[in-house]
């Protein structure tokens, strides 16, 4: 059974802006119903240009149904160029996380957005950029089990610093059926990330998380999904050696707000734990600022 936050759970249950726009000023649909997952999304403008309204009807799992509830809840009242600079990553922070194997949810999601504003423009003759051009139809088919191009897999692997096979398939599906594809999506991986180091030799090495800074200067989403992927890659593989776990559940200013979990969630030293582990690390990592509280 997947383990999903709450806000997974509320938005699977409670989905927001579900239904249709019937003098809709953009429609796209993305996915496939044969593939397992659909997403059919409308989006209505506003005189000075702002989504007033969008909506959905999805096909899929929760975290599919989740993914497209966030999405109409984080574009409305923005721009389409606003809304063009939302990823899949906004999605995931919205919701707290998602399971690996379910990003392709927040992928498709994304996806929906970029092609409901390349259908705007289409509408309204105007210019459509590289960013909002549907990869289903681009490139090669790598996967043809679930439609999946070699450019979208580049895309998605560049956005998401995205290097593994197993990777691509829980953010694309791609060999995640017969796996006859899965040699090709190596091969195309290698060669993406040599083809980066290249065009790059002489760059310093990303770091780990920004300066206190450059941190109180994100928006809180960002900020979210940063804590939520420092606590992922950081932390929580070191309490799963003990048979714990952590979620993180909100964000009050400074304060993360975390749920312990496993053997962690009953242990008399939950609250070392809390202050020497997560707190430190944060704080080593992100910024002096932060604190951490149990839910």
């Amino acid at each position: 059974m997947w383990d999903y936050t709450d806000k997974v759970k509320d938005h699977f249950l409670n989905p927001r802006n579900v239904g249709e726009i019937e003098d809709a000023d953009a429609v796209a649909e993305v996915g496939n119903l044969t593939c397992g997952d659909a997403l059919k999304l409308y989006l209505k403008l506003d005189a000075d240009g702002k989504i007033a309204d969008a909506k959905f009807k999805t096909f899929g799992c929760a975290s599919a149904i989740a993914s497209s509830s966030a999405l109409t809840e984080l574009i409305k009242g923005k721009t389409l160029d606003e809304a063009s600079k939302v990823t899949n990553q906004d999605i995931v922070a919205l919701l707290g996380s998602l399971p690996e194997e379910k990003m392709h949810c927040s992928v498709m999601g994304m996806e929906a957005m970029q092609a409901a504003i390349a259908d705007y423009k289409k509408r309204h003759g105007l210019a459509t950029d590289a960013v909002e051009e549907d990869d289903t139809h681009e490139g090669r088919i790598v996967c043809k089990c679930f439609n999946v191009t070699d450019a979208k897999i580049r895309k998605v692997a560049l956005a998401n610093n995205l290097h593994t096979v197993a990777q691509i398939t829980d953010y694309t599906k791609a060999g995640g059926a017969c796996g006859r594809c899965l040699d090709e999506i190596q091969t195309i991986l290698d060669d993406l990330w040599r083809e980066q180091s290249t065009a790059a030799p002489a760059a310093a090495p990303a770091p780990t998380a920004p300066d206190t800074a450059a941190y109180d200067a994100l928006s809180p989403v960002r900020k979210i999904f940063l804590l939520n992927d420092i606590i992922t890659r950081e932390i929580r593989p070191l309490l799963e050696r003990d048979g714990g776990g952590i979620e993180l559940v909100d964000l009050d200013g400074d304060t993360a707000i975390v749920r312990l979990q496993g053997h962690c969630g009953h242990c008399v030293c939950a609250s070392a734990t809390l202050k020497n582990l997560v707190e430190k690390k944060l704080r080593e990592l992100v910024s002096l600022k932060i604190t951490v509280k149990e839910a």
